[in-house]
């Protein structure tokens, strides 16, 4: 007589969604071209603050936005069910360990500027921080991520200025970095992902997800969302090295302080209000700050409480005298 043993289904491995590689792979071509504007820009080759307003501006914070989502996603499809250890403080290694090596490079190369919380370190902590999420209800995960997005705009801490802090987002001031991207309000976007994702399983989305099989059209961007890291680690040095190179032989015009500032300035102000106030109101502001030597304060990045006070005021003070020149003048 033999005996049987009753056969134990096994679980099949969650199939690989392959448009979310895609997905990725979108998010990390745009943001080397924005790399690449900011690269043309750092040797003078644009406007200085060319990427730091208006839909260059936005541009930035959608593509970040997309990786810091898809990050939440992954998470959840990777960890929802049950959180495999092993995978994921590999990966979390792999990462924190590329953003303490960005801070390391960015400080010898770009001190004024360094890296010292940038996507990578965002994602590092957003991973860690997301795993208390896997269980919780959709609903207030996305409640969660409300909330975390909302609260730069309401909520400013001057006791969080210390630069120990800043990583945070909820300091009075804003730091100097070339990629600054604090736990608020960029957790949320992570949030969301995790949220999304639940919902995407539980209502079926996530299976007819599976199922796509796309041409081969996109093979390229498949292979850059699945080796994102190594991306995204490459390609900036290799651009900035391009734009290097085509300098020592075409380069950029040089511009003095005075015009950088004008610029920069212009750019910013046309964000709320017409040129011709713009221009009047830089040069109300050129001409103080030459005035009082204090423009090398400006670009030395000063964030003491007494000098960024002094500039609202400055501010104000130009803001006045050019209302009273437009009104004067019947031009505004």
């Amino acid at each position: 007589m033999s005996i049987h043993t009753p056969t134990v289904p096994v679980p099949q491995p969650s199939k690989r969604i392959v448009a979310i590689d895609i997905l990725r792979g979108i998010a990390l071509i745009a943001m080397a071209s924005y790399h690449f504007t900011w690269d043309l820009e750092f040797f003078g080759y644009t406007d200085p603050g060319l990427t730091a307003f208006g839909w260059w501006k936005i541009y930035a914070r959608c593509i970040a936005s997309t990786f810091l989502f898809l990050v939440g996603v992954s998470l959840y499809l990777a960890h929802g069910r049950q959180i495999r250890w092993n995978g994921f403080w590999r990966r979390f290694a792999m990462v924190a360990g590329a953003a303490v090596a960005i801070s390391v490079v960015t400080r010898i190369a770009t001190p004024d500027g360094f890296i010292f919380f940038g996507i990578l370190h965002e994602i590092a902590l957003a991973s860690l921080l997301g795993l208390a999420f896997l269980r919780l209800p959709a609903l207030l995960t996305l409640a969660v991520a409300a909330l975390v997005i909302a609260a730069p705009v309401y909520l400013r801490f001057e006791a969080l200025d210390h630069p120990w802090l800043w990583w945070i987002g909820l300091s009075a001031i804003n730091p100097r970095s070339n990629d600054y991207v604090p736990l608020f309000p960029w957790f949320g976007a992570v949030l969301t992902g995790i949220a999304v994702a639940k919902i995407a399983s539980t209502s079926g989305m996530r299976a007819r997800l599976a199922n796509l099989a796309p041409g081969g059209w996109s093979n390229p961007l498949v292979f850059i969302g699945r080796h994102s890291l190594a991306f995204y680690l490459i390609h900036q040095p290799l651009l900035i090295g391009c734009v290097w190179l085509f300098s020592q032989v075409m380069p950029a015009q040089v511009e003095t302080p005075q015009v950088n500032f004008l610029k920069t300035c212009q750019r910013s102000c046309e964000q709320m209000r017409n040129a011709t106030f713009c221009s009047s109101y830089c040069g109300c502001m050129l001409e103080t700050l030459e005035g009082e030597a204090a423009l090398d304060r400006l670009f030395n990045n000063d964030q003491t409480a007494d000098f960024r006070a002094h500039l609202s005021d400055l501010a104000a003070t130009c803001t006045a005298k050019t209302d009273d020149k437009m009104t004067e003048g019947g031009t505004q």
